[in-house]
């Protein structure tokens, strides 16, 4: 059975950001590229913006139906970020999760994709302190769409 969860994201990208930085939400652009492989079953994309570049690795396991996307930037150099894990659901969202630590404190973590569309897509990061109890919105991401892959 072929994967297509995220056919929609191969291609150039310019973001919208908007990032909680000590308490105060900052906006920026980056641009992303982002490139399909192993059949629809994987993806990387890489991010550029002003002093700060990162990369994501997701791959499928059709065994247990689930995603896992792992992360890596100039913030945290020499390391891939513990992946989250999670599905696309009917409605047109994804929700993945995982456990991490920041700065020594321990954190639930959570990206959500939604509104995906041809040409635009959303993505948001939480963070929850209390097991996944609350959650704090700290990242969005509006994407549009500059360049489809090439054929």
């Amino acid at each position: 059975m072929p994967v297509t969860d995220f056919d929609f994201l191969p291609g150039r990208w310019e973001i919208t950001n908007h990032k909680l930085v000590d308490g105060e939400w900052q906006t920026f652009t980056a641009i992303s590229t982002a490139f399909s492989m192993l059949g629809g079953g994987g993806n990387h994309d890489h991010f550029v913006t002003d002093g700060y570049e990162g990369f994501s690795l997701r791959l499928y396991s059709p065994e247990t139906d689930t995603w896992r996307i792992w992360w890596s930037s100039t913030q945290r150099p020499g390391r891939l970020d513990p992946p989250v894990e999670g599905r696309f659901h009917g409605d047109g969202t994804a929700t993945f999760e995982a456990d991490d630590v920041l700065d020594g404190v321990p954190l639930r973590m959570r990206f959500v994709w939604s509104d995906i569309t041809g040409d635009a897509a959303r993505w948001e990061q939480s963070f929850s302190y209390d097991e996944g109890a609350t959650w704090e919105p700290n990242w969005i991401m509006e994407l549009r769409r500059v360049e489809s892959p090439a054929a």
